[in-house]
Formats: structure tokens, sequence, C-alpha cells
């Protein structure tokens, strides 16, 4: 039997992974900050999350649930969007302060 490893914690109706603690204020003003960059890259471009799903050959679900919060961006889907948006990945690097 595959042992299936635990890769993070359900809270609120999103998943962490491990080493990411939910209730960190820092890092949930940080992300959501992320997700504000991922709308606004998407409609600078022009683009309907329906478009980008076909070009990422996703799901027609996956960009809103990565811009409201309920899934995660990873690094290679991130460089890929910013690929498609004509943004560098440092855009969705959220300002200081």
């Amino acid at each position: 039997m595959a042992m299936i490893p635990h890769f993070g914690e359900f809270v609120n109706g999103s998943i962490y992974l491990l080493g990411v603690n939910p209730r960190d204020r820092d890092y949930q003003r940080s992300y959501k900050a992320f997700r504000r960059r991922l709308v606004d890259a998407r409609t600078e471009a022009g683009l309907t999350q329906r478009e980008v799903c076909e070009k990422m050959g996703k799901s027609t679900s996956f960009i809103s649930k990565c811009e409201l919060g309920e899934r995660r961006v990873d690094f290679v889907e991130l460089r890929k969007l910013a690929r498609i948006y004509r943004k560098p990945v440092s855009f969705f690097n959220p300002p200081s302060g």
C-alpha cells in the first residue's frame, strides 16, 4: 500500500502547504495582494478567465479558483501566466509596505 504524504492543512476553505501558517497576517495580506495582481494582469491583457484556461490547457475553473484563493499558484504556473499576460514574473510581487 502506497503512503500518501501530508501536503498541508485545510483552514477556512483553503489548503495551505506545510510550513505555511494560515494565521500569519503578513502572509495572508501578501497572498491577497498577489491574487489582485493576477486579476490585474489578466484584465490588462484583455483576456477572460476562460481564454486563459484554454491557453494553459486547464479546466475552465482553474483561473477563477486561483484568483479567489481557492487554489494556490505554483511557480511553473506563474511563469506560464506571466508569458500569457506579457508581464515579467516580478509584476506579481506585491509592493512592499
